[in-house]
């Protein structure tokens, strides 16, 4: 993840300067009727998501999913397709996230790849046991791009544009 500094957010009040989201992107993976998840600490708490990350300035969208997944799990993967943009307020530190996730296809794992700092591990989930622990999902994003997914939304990658 990406520890460049951040816009200035508006307060509690609605008072701000200029207000920017955090922009994040997923990778929604599927192997042999498992998803590819992490686990991982977040403020002590140990949670599931998806390799997910920060979009770095001057990084495409897929560009950014393609990193993320790699540098979380030691899997490189090649995109497929759009599966969704999902926005979402945390409601314990009124951020918000709008997350852009993509459909890849595994290609390689490197076994003995450092992990992100917070990732413990990554893990393969049915769809089944994704579900069961949802009270361990970093968020309720998980869960909603997981299932978009697995009901077959997808939108050709052509649908994201990158104007470098």
């Amino acid at each position: 993840m990406n520890t460049t500094e951040k816009a200035p957010r508006p307060g509690p009040s609605g008072d701000s300067e200029v207000y920017l989201p955090d922009v994040t992107v997923a990778a929604l993976v599927l192997e042999a009727g498992r998803l590819l998840l992490v686990e991982e600490d977040v403020r002590g708490e140990l949670v599931i998501n998806q390799p997910a990350g920060h979009l770095e300035p001057e990084e495409s969208l897929v560009d950014a999913m393609v990193r993320e997944c790699r540098e979380e799990t030691g899997w490189t993967v090649e995109p497929t397709g759009l599966v969704g943009v999902y926005q979402w307020i945390d409601p314990e530190t009124r951020r918000q996230y709008l997350r852009v996730a993509f459909a890849a296809r595994p290609l390689e794992h490197d076994a003995g790849a450092p992990l992100d700092a917070g990732i413990l591990r990554p893990l393969w989930l049915t769809p089944e046991e994704l579900r069961a622990c949802r009270g361990r999902h970093r968020s309720p994003l998980v869960m909603r791009a997981a299932q978009d997914f697995l009901d077959g939304c997808s939108f050709p990658l052509s649908a994201t544009h990158w104007l470098a």
